[in-house]
């Protein structure tokens, strides 16, 4: 996916500031004269390589997801699918329920070792910033957590500890922020977990129905305690993720919609850039023209190795000034 061109520049740390130098002879400039420059920046020096944050707790949670989706998918297997006297019923809901949660497993992995967006480390320097030729009056913005030049609706991460272009929020049950390049991926695992979810539930009250109107030692391979016990947890855990996946997809929806993220939203950033309509900013998100690629976890995977991007950023010296005037003195 082709990202819009970005500017370098950061409300955040456009607030209060008086000064653009150390004394050193830098004017100070007014808010209407900073004016950000538009320059593309690539994601990461290493966005061909393997994204995975080390994060104890985001692994956790990811372990966590994984096993909870492996039971649902045991408990429907061997609980209700495999002791039905309806072939039929078992062979569609069985295809039905593992294409779901293969897609939603497929989804959180991409969601979780795909570069969200970040923003190349400590590039920061006079010699990077000059290789960019960019007219006098222009300012740059630099984090001063990981000395990167910022581009506008960047916002650092400190799980990630980098800079994430678009970041929505970080999400431990991903492992990984939701940023312009995953957040389609973030976007079908929770519509994928939400179906799965309700899939399982409706399938838990039709074999209740069926166990009541049996035999309960005939409705299951396990004991009737054991069955009950297990179509139990079923049953809470589809309804809980089924709200709250339901309620995360509704909005990252949203904020694709609005070209709003949610980070932005909660600092109150809104109206600073030019917002794209709806269905330009989901064809941005979803990688081109409606079509069943949108569905798909997979759209942009290759076998073939391609030649890894390297990023040519001349080396000096980080700069110390968040806000850097162009010409640099």
């Amino acid at each position: 996916m082709k990202s819009p061109v970005h500017r370098c520049r950061d409300v955040e740390h456009a607030r209060g500031q008086t000064g653009l130098g150390d004394g050193a002879g830098v004017n100070c400039l007014q808010s209407e004269q900073r004016i950000p420059i538009s320059k593309e920046f690539i994601t990461s020096s290493s966005a061909s390589a393997m994204w995975f944050i080390r994060d104890a707790c985001g692994i956790v949670c990811a372990i966590i997801t994984w096993l909870l989706v492996l039971y649902a998918e045991f408990v429907v297997l061997f609980v209700m699918l495999l002791s039905s006297k309806n072939l039929t019923y078992s062979i569609v809901n069985g295809i039905l329920f593992n294409t779901l949660a293969f897609l939603a497993l497929a989804s959180h992995l991409r969601a979780m070792c795909t570069d969200p967006g970040a923003v190349p480390k400590g590039n920061a320097t006079k010699e990077y910033i000059e290789s960019l030729q960019l007219k006098p009056g222009q300012v740059v913005y630099k984090c001063p957590k990981c000395c990167s030049i910022k581009p506008d609706r960047a916002h650092h991460c400190s799980v990630c500890k980098r800079c994430i272009r678009k970041m929505d929020h970080h999400c431990p049950w991903v492992n990984n922020c939701v940023g312009e390049n995953n957040q389609k991926y973030f976007v079908l695992f929770t519509m994928y977990i939400a179906l799965i979810s309700l899939h399982s539930l409706v399938m838990v009250v039709f074999h209740f129905l069926y166990c009541f109107e049996d035999d309960w030692t005939k409705c299951s391979s396990f004991s009737p305690p054991a069955t009950v016990i297990l179509l139990i947890l079923l049953c809470f855990e589809g309804l809980l993720f089924l709200i709250f996946t339901s309620v995360m997809f509704g909005t990252q929806v949203h904020s694709i919609c609005t070209d709003e993220t949610g980070i932005e939203r909660l600092k109150g950033e809104t109206g600073k850039w030019g917002k794209v309509p709806c269905w330009e900013a989901m064809r941005m998100a979803f990688g081109g023209p409606f079509s069943l690629s949108w569905c798909s976890p997979f759209t942009g995977l290759s076998c073939k190795k391609s030649p890894p991007e390297h990023v040519t950023v001349p080396q000096g010296e980080i700069i110390k000034e968040d806000v850097i005037e162009i010409p640099l003195n």
